[in-house]
Order: C-alpha cells, then sequence, then structure tokens
C-alpha cells in the first residue's frame, strides 16, 4: 500500500485533522511551485510582462476544464475573501435592497457584506437555518422564509467553515433563478473537495479556494463570474489591463487578473495539482475518506454528548465533520489539543455555537481519530474544557 503520508511535507509529529483551514502541499507541487518561481527570479522582466500571461492562461484552461465553465469567466485570485470584496463593491445595491443569506457563512463573508451594506443602505439578511438539519427540502423551505420583496441577490456557502456541512446549493440557485435574482456561492472548500460543475450549477459568481483541497500553494483560489455580468465588476485596482492597449481574450481578464507587481507562481501550480491527483487515484482514495467520515459522525456526537448535525448521509458530509462541543473557551481548548497532544484541528465559535471540527484525508488514519476520540474523553474527566451538554 503506498505511504501517502510520505507524499506531504507535514510534521511527522503532527496529528493533522484540519485540511479544511488551510490544505497541505504535495512535495511534487511544492517543487512545481518552487521552479516557477526560480524562473520568475531568472528573468522576472520577462516572466511578469511576457510570458506570465501565457503561463496564467494555461493554467486557468486546466481549471475551467476541471471544474466545467468557460475559461474566460475565470480568473485567478488570492484568496475567496479577495473576489467577494471585488463583487460586493462593485454590485451598487441601492437603500433598502436586501441580500439574503444564512446565519452560517463565514466571518469574513459577513463583515464584507455588512461594510458594504452600509456604505449603500442596503440589508444583508441572515435566515437562520435550524441544527441539526433533517432534510434538503426543510433547508430549502427555512433559508426562503428570509425571502422579500426587496430581495436582489442570494449569497450561500456551498461547504460551510464551520458546520463543514454541504448546502444544497443547486436548488437554491435554481430556485433563486427562477425569482430573478442574482445568484453567489462561496464555494471555498469545495474544489477537490465534492464534484463541481458551474455549467450545471449555474450560478451567476462563484469563488473557490485551490489551496485548500486541491492542495495548491496558498494564496491560489479562483473568481467565476457569467460574461453578462463582465461589465458590472469594477477592479479593486486599477492598472495597466483597465483599458488595456493589447486586450486579452476577456475584459474580465485585463481589469481583474493583472494588478501589479506580485508573485503569481502559486496559480500557475493548478496543472501539477491534477496531476498528482491523477497519478495518486485520488478520487477513489477520497471516496473511502468519506466513507470515513460518515463512520465516525454518530461516534464523535455520542462523545460528546450531542447530536450530528445532519444525517450522516453524503449528501451533507464530505471530508468534514463538525460537532458541537460544550467548552467555556475554544481557543484554550484548541491550543491545548495542539500543544500537549499535537492533534492541529479548530475549535471554533459560529454565534452561540461552539464545534470541534475534523478533517479527513488519504494519510490520515482512523487510528487518529481514535485517539483524538480518547483525548476528548481524558479532557472531560480531568479538566472543565469539555462538559456535557
Amino acid at each position: 500500500m503506498e505511504d501517502i503520508r510520505s507524499e506531504f511535507m507535514i510534521r511527522k509529529d503532527i496529528t493533522f485533522l484540519n485540511f479544511g483551514s488551510f490544505g497541505a502541499t504535495p512535495k511534487s507541487v511544492f517543487e512545481d511551485y518552487q521552479r516557477w518561481q526560480q524562473l520568475l527570479e531568472e528573468e522576472p522582466v520577462q516572466f511578469i510582462t511576457v510570458d506570465g500571461y501565457d503561463y496564467v492562461k494555461t493554467s486557468r484552461k486546466a481549471l475551467a476544464d476541471y471544474i466545467n465553465c468557460d475559461e474566460r469567466e475565470l480568473v485567478f485570485v488570492t484568496n475567496p475573501t479577495y473576489a467577494i470584496n471585488l463583487l460586493a463593491k462593485s454590485l451598487r445595491l441601492n437603500p433598502g435592497d436586501e441580500i439574503l443569506t444564512t446565519n452560517l457563512e463565514y466571518g469574513a463573508m459577513d463583515r464584507t457584506w455588512e461594510y458594504y451594506c452600509e456604505q449603500s443602505g442596503a440589508k444583508y439578511i441572515k435566515q437562520a437555518i435550524s441544527l441539526p438539519l433533517s432534510s434538503k427540502e426543510t433547508f430549502i423551505a427555512e433559508f426562503f422564509e428570509g425571502l422579500s420583496k426587496r430581495t436582489r441577490v442570494v449569497f450561500i456557502s456551498q461547504i460551510t467553515s464551520s458546520t463543514g456541512l454541504i448546502f444544497p446549493v443547486h436548488e437554491v440557485c435554481a430556485e433563486a433563478k427562477r425569482r430573478g435574482l442574482i445568484t453567489i456561492v462561496d464555494g471555498a472548500h469545495v474544489p477537490g473537495h465534492i464534484s463541481l460543475d458551474l455549467k450545471e450549477l449555474q450560478a451567476d459568481f462563484y469563488t473557490g479556494a485551490c489551496h485548500k483541497w486541491l492542495m495548491a500553494p496558498k494564496g491560489c483560489s479562483f473568481f467565476f463570474a457569467r460574461e453578462e455580468f463582465h461589465d458590472r465588476l469594477d477592479p479593486l485596482i486599477i492598472s495597466w489591463g483597465y483599458r488595456s492597449d493589447n486586450p486579452g481574450d476577456s475584459r474580465f481578464f485585463d481589469y481583474h487578473q493583472f494588478n501589479g507587481t506580485r508573485d503569481f507562481s502559486a496559480f500557475l501550480t493548478v496543472p501539477a495539482c491534477l496531476k498528482f491527483r491523477m497519478d495518486h487515484n485520488w478520487d477513489e482514495q477520497i471516496a473511502l475518506c468519506k466513507e470515513i467520515v460518515l463512520k465516525y459522525v454518530p461516534i464523535f456526537a455520542n462523545a460528546l454528548g450531542t447530536h450530528p448535525l445532519a444525517p450522516a448521509d453524503q449528501q451533507f458530509y464530505g471530508q468534514l465533520c463538525s460537532t458541537p462541543i460544550r467548552t467555556p473557551d475554544t481557543a484554550k481548548l484548541q491550543r491545548l489539543l495542539f500543544e500537549k497532544y499535537k492533534i492541529e484541528i479548530p475549535v471554533m465559535t459560529h454565534g452561540d455555537n461552539k464545534f470541534i471540527r475534523f478533517s479527513y484525508q488519504p494519510f490520515n488514519t482512523e487510528s487518529e481519530l481514535d485517539h483524538l476520540l480518547y483525548v476528548l474523553e481524558e479532557l472531560k474527566t480531568k479538566t472543565d474544557l469539555i462538559q456535557n451538554f
């Protein structure tokens, strides 16, 4: 059996159960990254001003084929937060307009929308979603209870950071489109994690991170925008692409892809990421990972005296599992797990809820999850950091 752990540089003394925050880059992808950086330093002017355009387009084409979209509707960005800021600044909402979202979105996204709503007089409506989820149908009905005649935009995560749950965005987007609403999907955790077909999804805007489950170096993400919206999007930074004398294949690319001097080598590694997945039968391996996650969903809930956040089914779970946890100090618990037990895992607060979330990759083992369970049980009996519900 292949020792897949040896393909990564993760410290051997760490039980790494937090791929969801920042993915670890395989050695072969990191070497490809360094090769691009060396090429940049060998001839920086040619790399940045001439050859880099073709390098980026080659990587963009590989990514577009992988997520099934027109490459002209795709640009690389450093992270999804950048993409949503670009979009939120450009929407030009009117006073009283509403953006419908859930109360389970990523905090940085909430802050972004709240900031731009304050500037425009629009309202950011965080519709409460009941946990645990019972069904897709219940989620959809509950979500659209937040709809009003002032709703102009739907913004939703496909996989939420705190809960790790997969939301039914296909159904949400279809209903929103039927009502004439703009649809924006935060897919930070999606590429390389679950199947993504943007032509099938039909969202107006979509952003995803390549530096999580696709395992690219940090600072490699993408922003997708349907062509009909390109003229509405202002660049966050005005640079040479604006009203370019040598336009590329789309205004979207010209305005948003290059915005001053920077090392964009991370963007160029997508083909290497896809090759790594193919060379190591990654889709087959992560299918097994997802089965193991489903096995442990009720085990962790039982250990912490609570209930799973959704039925243990792949319509809700991928390679992430969040479990409610009762603790007086999430930060202290997280640091103790890392510093004493060498377990890298997030413990987070979201509103009135607190969660512990594990990620499971092919280099992980069930014995690592069992060890985490043992540690949590020990902390329950020997400290006040974990309490019964």
